[in-house]
């Protein structure tokens, strides 16, 4: 008698194979259904110990249910959050050029004026020399002595104009009856 007559599915080896292969597939699949009942677990002792109770958004609706799935909805609401201002490089560079001056007015050295005038150029340079997107670049690099001789002459001017101002309410000031000579 042939052994494929005594082994209806085939050689003792490839049943022994076989036999190993449903006893992986079952011990995974048990594994599986021990794992999700130690998750649940590990959730409900988590409630009633009360570390849900306290969070941010508790028995509110979650937002943007109803919308279709969008692979970048992280960074939308990352941007949202952080409120993240991401324009293109001419019109980022547009808006840097229109508040540089006033970025300059803090500044309270030379040094430091300087070195944002000279990241500015560096910047616009190298948005010039890059790919374009978005909008022309009509941004044009700054001439650091100009900008920096402007600053300094609105910084003379706000020194002078706080000088006159202490002076006219030193002047203006009502004096107590003890401090008058």
């Amino acid at each position: 008698m042939p052994e494929s007559e005594d082994w209806p599915e085939g050689r003792p080896e490839e049943r022994t194979q076989q036999l190993d292969a449903d006893a992986s597939k079952a011990a995974a699949a048990a594994r599986m259904r021990d794992q999700v009942k130690w998750v649940d677990l590990q959730v409900q002792q988590a409630v009633q110990r009360g570390e849900f109770d306290d969070l941010p958004g508790a028995g509110k609706p979650i937002k943007n249910l109803d919308r279709d799935h969008d692979p970048d909805w992280w960074v939308k609401q990352l941007v949202e959050r952080e409120q993240i201002v991401m324009l293109p490089a001419s019109v980022q560079l547009r808006k840097d050029d229109a508040a540089l001056d006033d970025l300059l007015d803090k500044q309270t050295s030379d040094d430091g004026a300087r070195k944002i005038v000279e990241e500015f150029n560096e910047r616009v340079i190298a948005a010039r020399y890059g790919a374009p997107e978005g909008p022309p670049l009509i941004t044009m690099p700054r001439d650091v002595d100009a900008t920096l001789e402007a600053w300094r002459e609105r910084r003379a001017a706000r020194a002078e104009a706080a000088r006159h101002d202490v002076r006219r309410r030193a002047a203006t000031a009502k004096r107590r009856w003890w401090q008058r000579r």
